[in-house]
């Protein structure tokens, strides 16, 4: 359970390939195919349902698939311990009886094995993951009484203090006010001049064009993926959302006229 997987040379650090998962009795993904660069910034965009969270948890080696790969450096995800996952805030129980520094130090579990405590150097990257995302002075807190923006912050601290290399996040700007989603995006930019690959679910086609490298569009398939020009334009985000667009004043792309979150069964939330 706590071996580690060996990164193979010369391998991308994310290669799907014929992807199929149902969920649910439906079809969840259907033929997905595609990798990721090191060190590369992506947004999965689609309608509410269009699988987003479902290729997440399978490419963090939570979910199986019924057919297909999906390999990190070259091998399966499980065993993998660079891969950090960070899931939407309404699947967090926040009542949990711990502390800020208690969820950071989750990230070093896998590194440090069954029935073994904490070393210094341990809890030297969790001080250091702390500070990267400010939140060092709140170590000691219960994670309920952080805001939205210091709770997605704390999960990001975790998958540093994990010594992430590819890090999943699962809608984490959902929800927060303009100065935390700015805060989350700045981090962002911290994490890929440290060449962490970084893969981000969001409904806002605008901060998906604006902060990242590569969109894919999803709705259970891959409709579109590659730069935000080529990507955003409307005959793909037709296909994709049909009549829950609306355009954007003076753009030439369209924005989501969704009003609520689904499951990846498409029941909301």
């Amino acid at each position: 359970m706590y071996s580690h997987t060996h990164h193979k040379p010369n391998q991308p650090i994310l290669d799907v390939s014929n992807l199929n998962v149902r969920y649910n009795g439906h079809m969840a993904l259907e033929d997905i195919t595609f990798h990721l660069h090191e060190g590369e910034r992506v947004a999965v965009v689609g309608p509410n349902g269009a699988g987003k969270s479902t290729l997440f948890k399978v490419v963090a080696g939570v979910l199986q698939p019924q057919s297909g790969e999906v390999n990190i450096y070259g091998s399966r995800p499980r065993g993998h311990v660079c891969i950090g996952y960070i899931p939407q805030r309404n699947q967090v129980d926040w009542t949990f009886p711990v502390s800020v520094a208690d969820v950071v130090m989750m990230g070093r579990s896998a590194k440090l094995g069954p029935f073994n405590w904490p070393h210094k150097k341990d809890w030297e990257f969790v001080n250091h993951a702390l500070e990267t995302v400010e939140l060092r002075n709140l170590a000691s807190r219960q994670i309920s009484q952080l805001s939205g923006g210091q709770q997605q912050r704390m999960f990001i601290a975790r998958a540093l203090a994990q010594e992430a290399e590819l890090m999943l996040m699962d809608e984490p700007l959902t929800g927060l006010d303009t100065p935390s989603q700015e805060g989350i995006l700045n981090l962002l930019d911290r994490l890929k001049q440290e060449r962490v690959t970084v893969m981000v679910a969001t409904h806002d086609l605008e901060q998906a064009a604006s902060h990242f490298d590569r969109i894919m569009l999803l709705n259970h398939r891959i409709v579109a993926f590659g730069k935000p020009a080529e990507v955003l334009h409307t005959d793909n985000l037709l296909s994709a959302y049909g009549g829950r667009l609306k355009p954007i004043d003076g753009q030439n792309i369209l924005n989501i006229d969704d009003c609520c979150d689904e499951g990846e069964d498409g029941h909301t939330h």
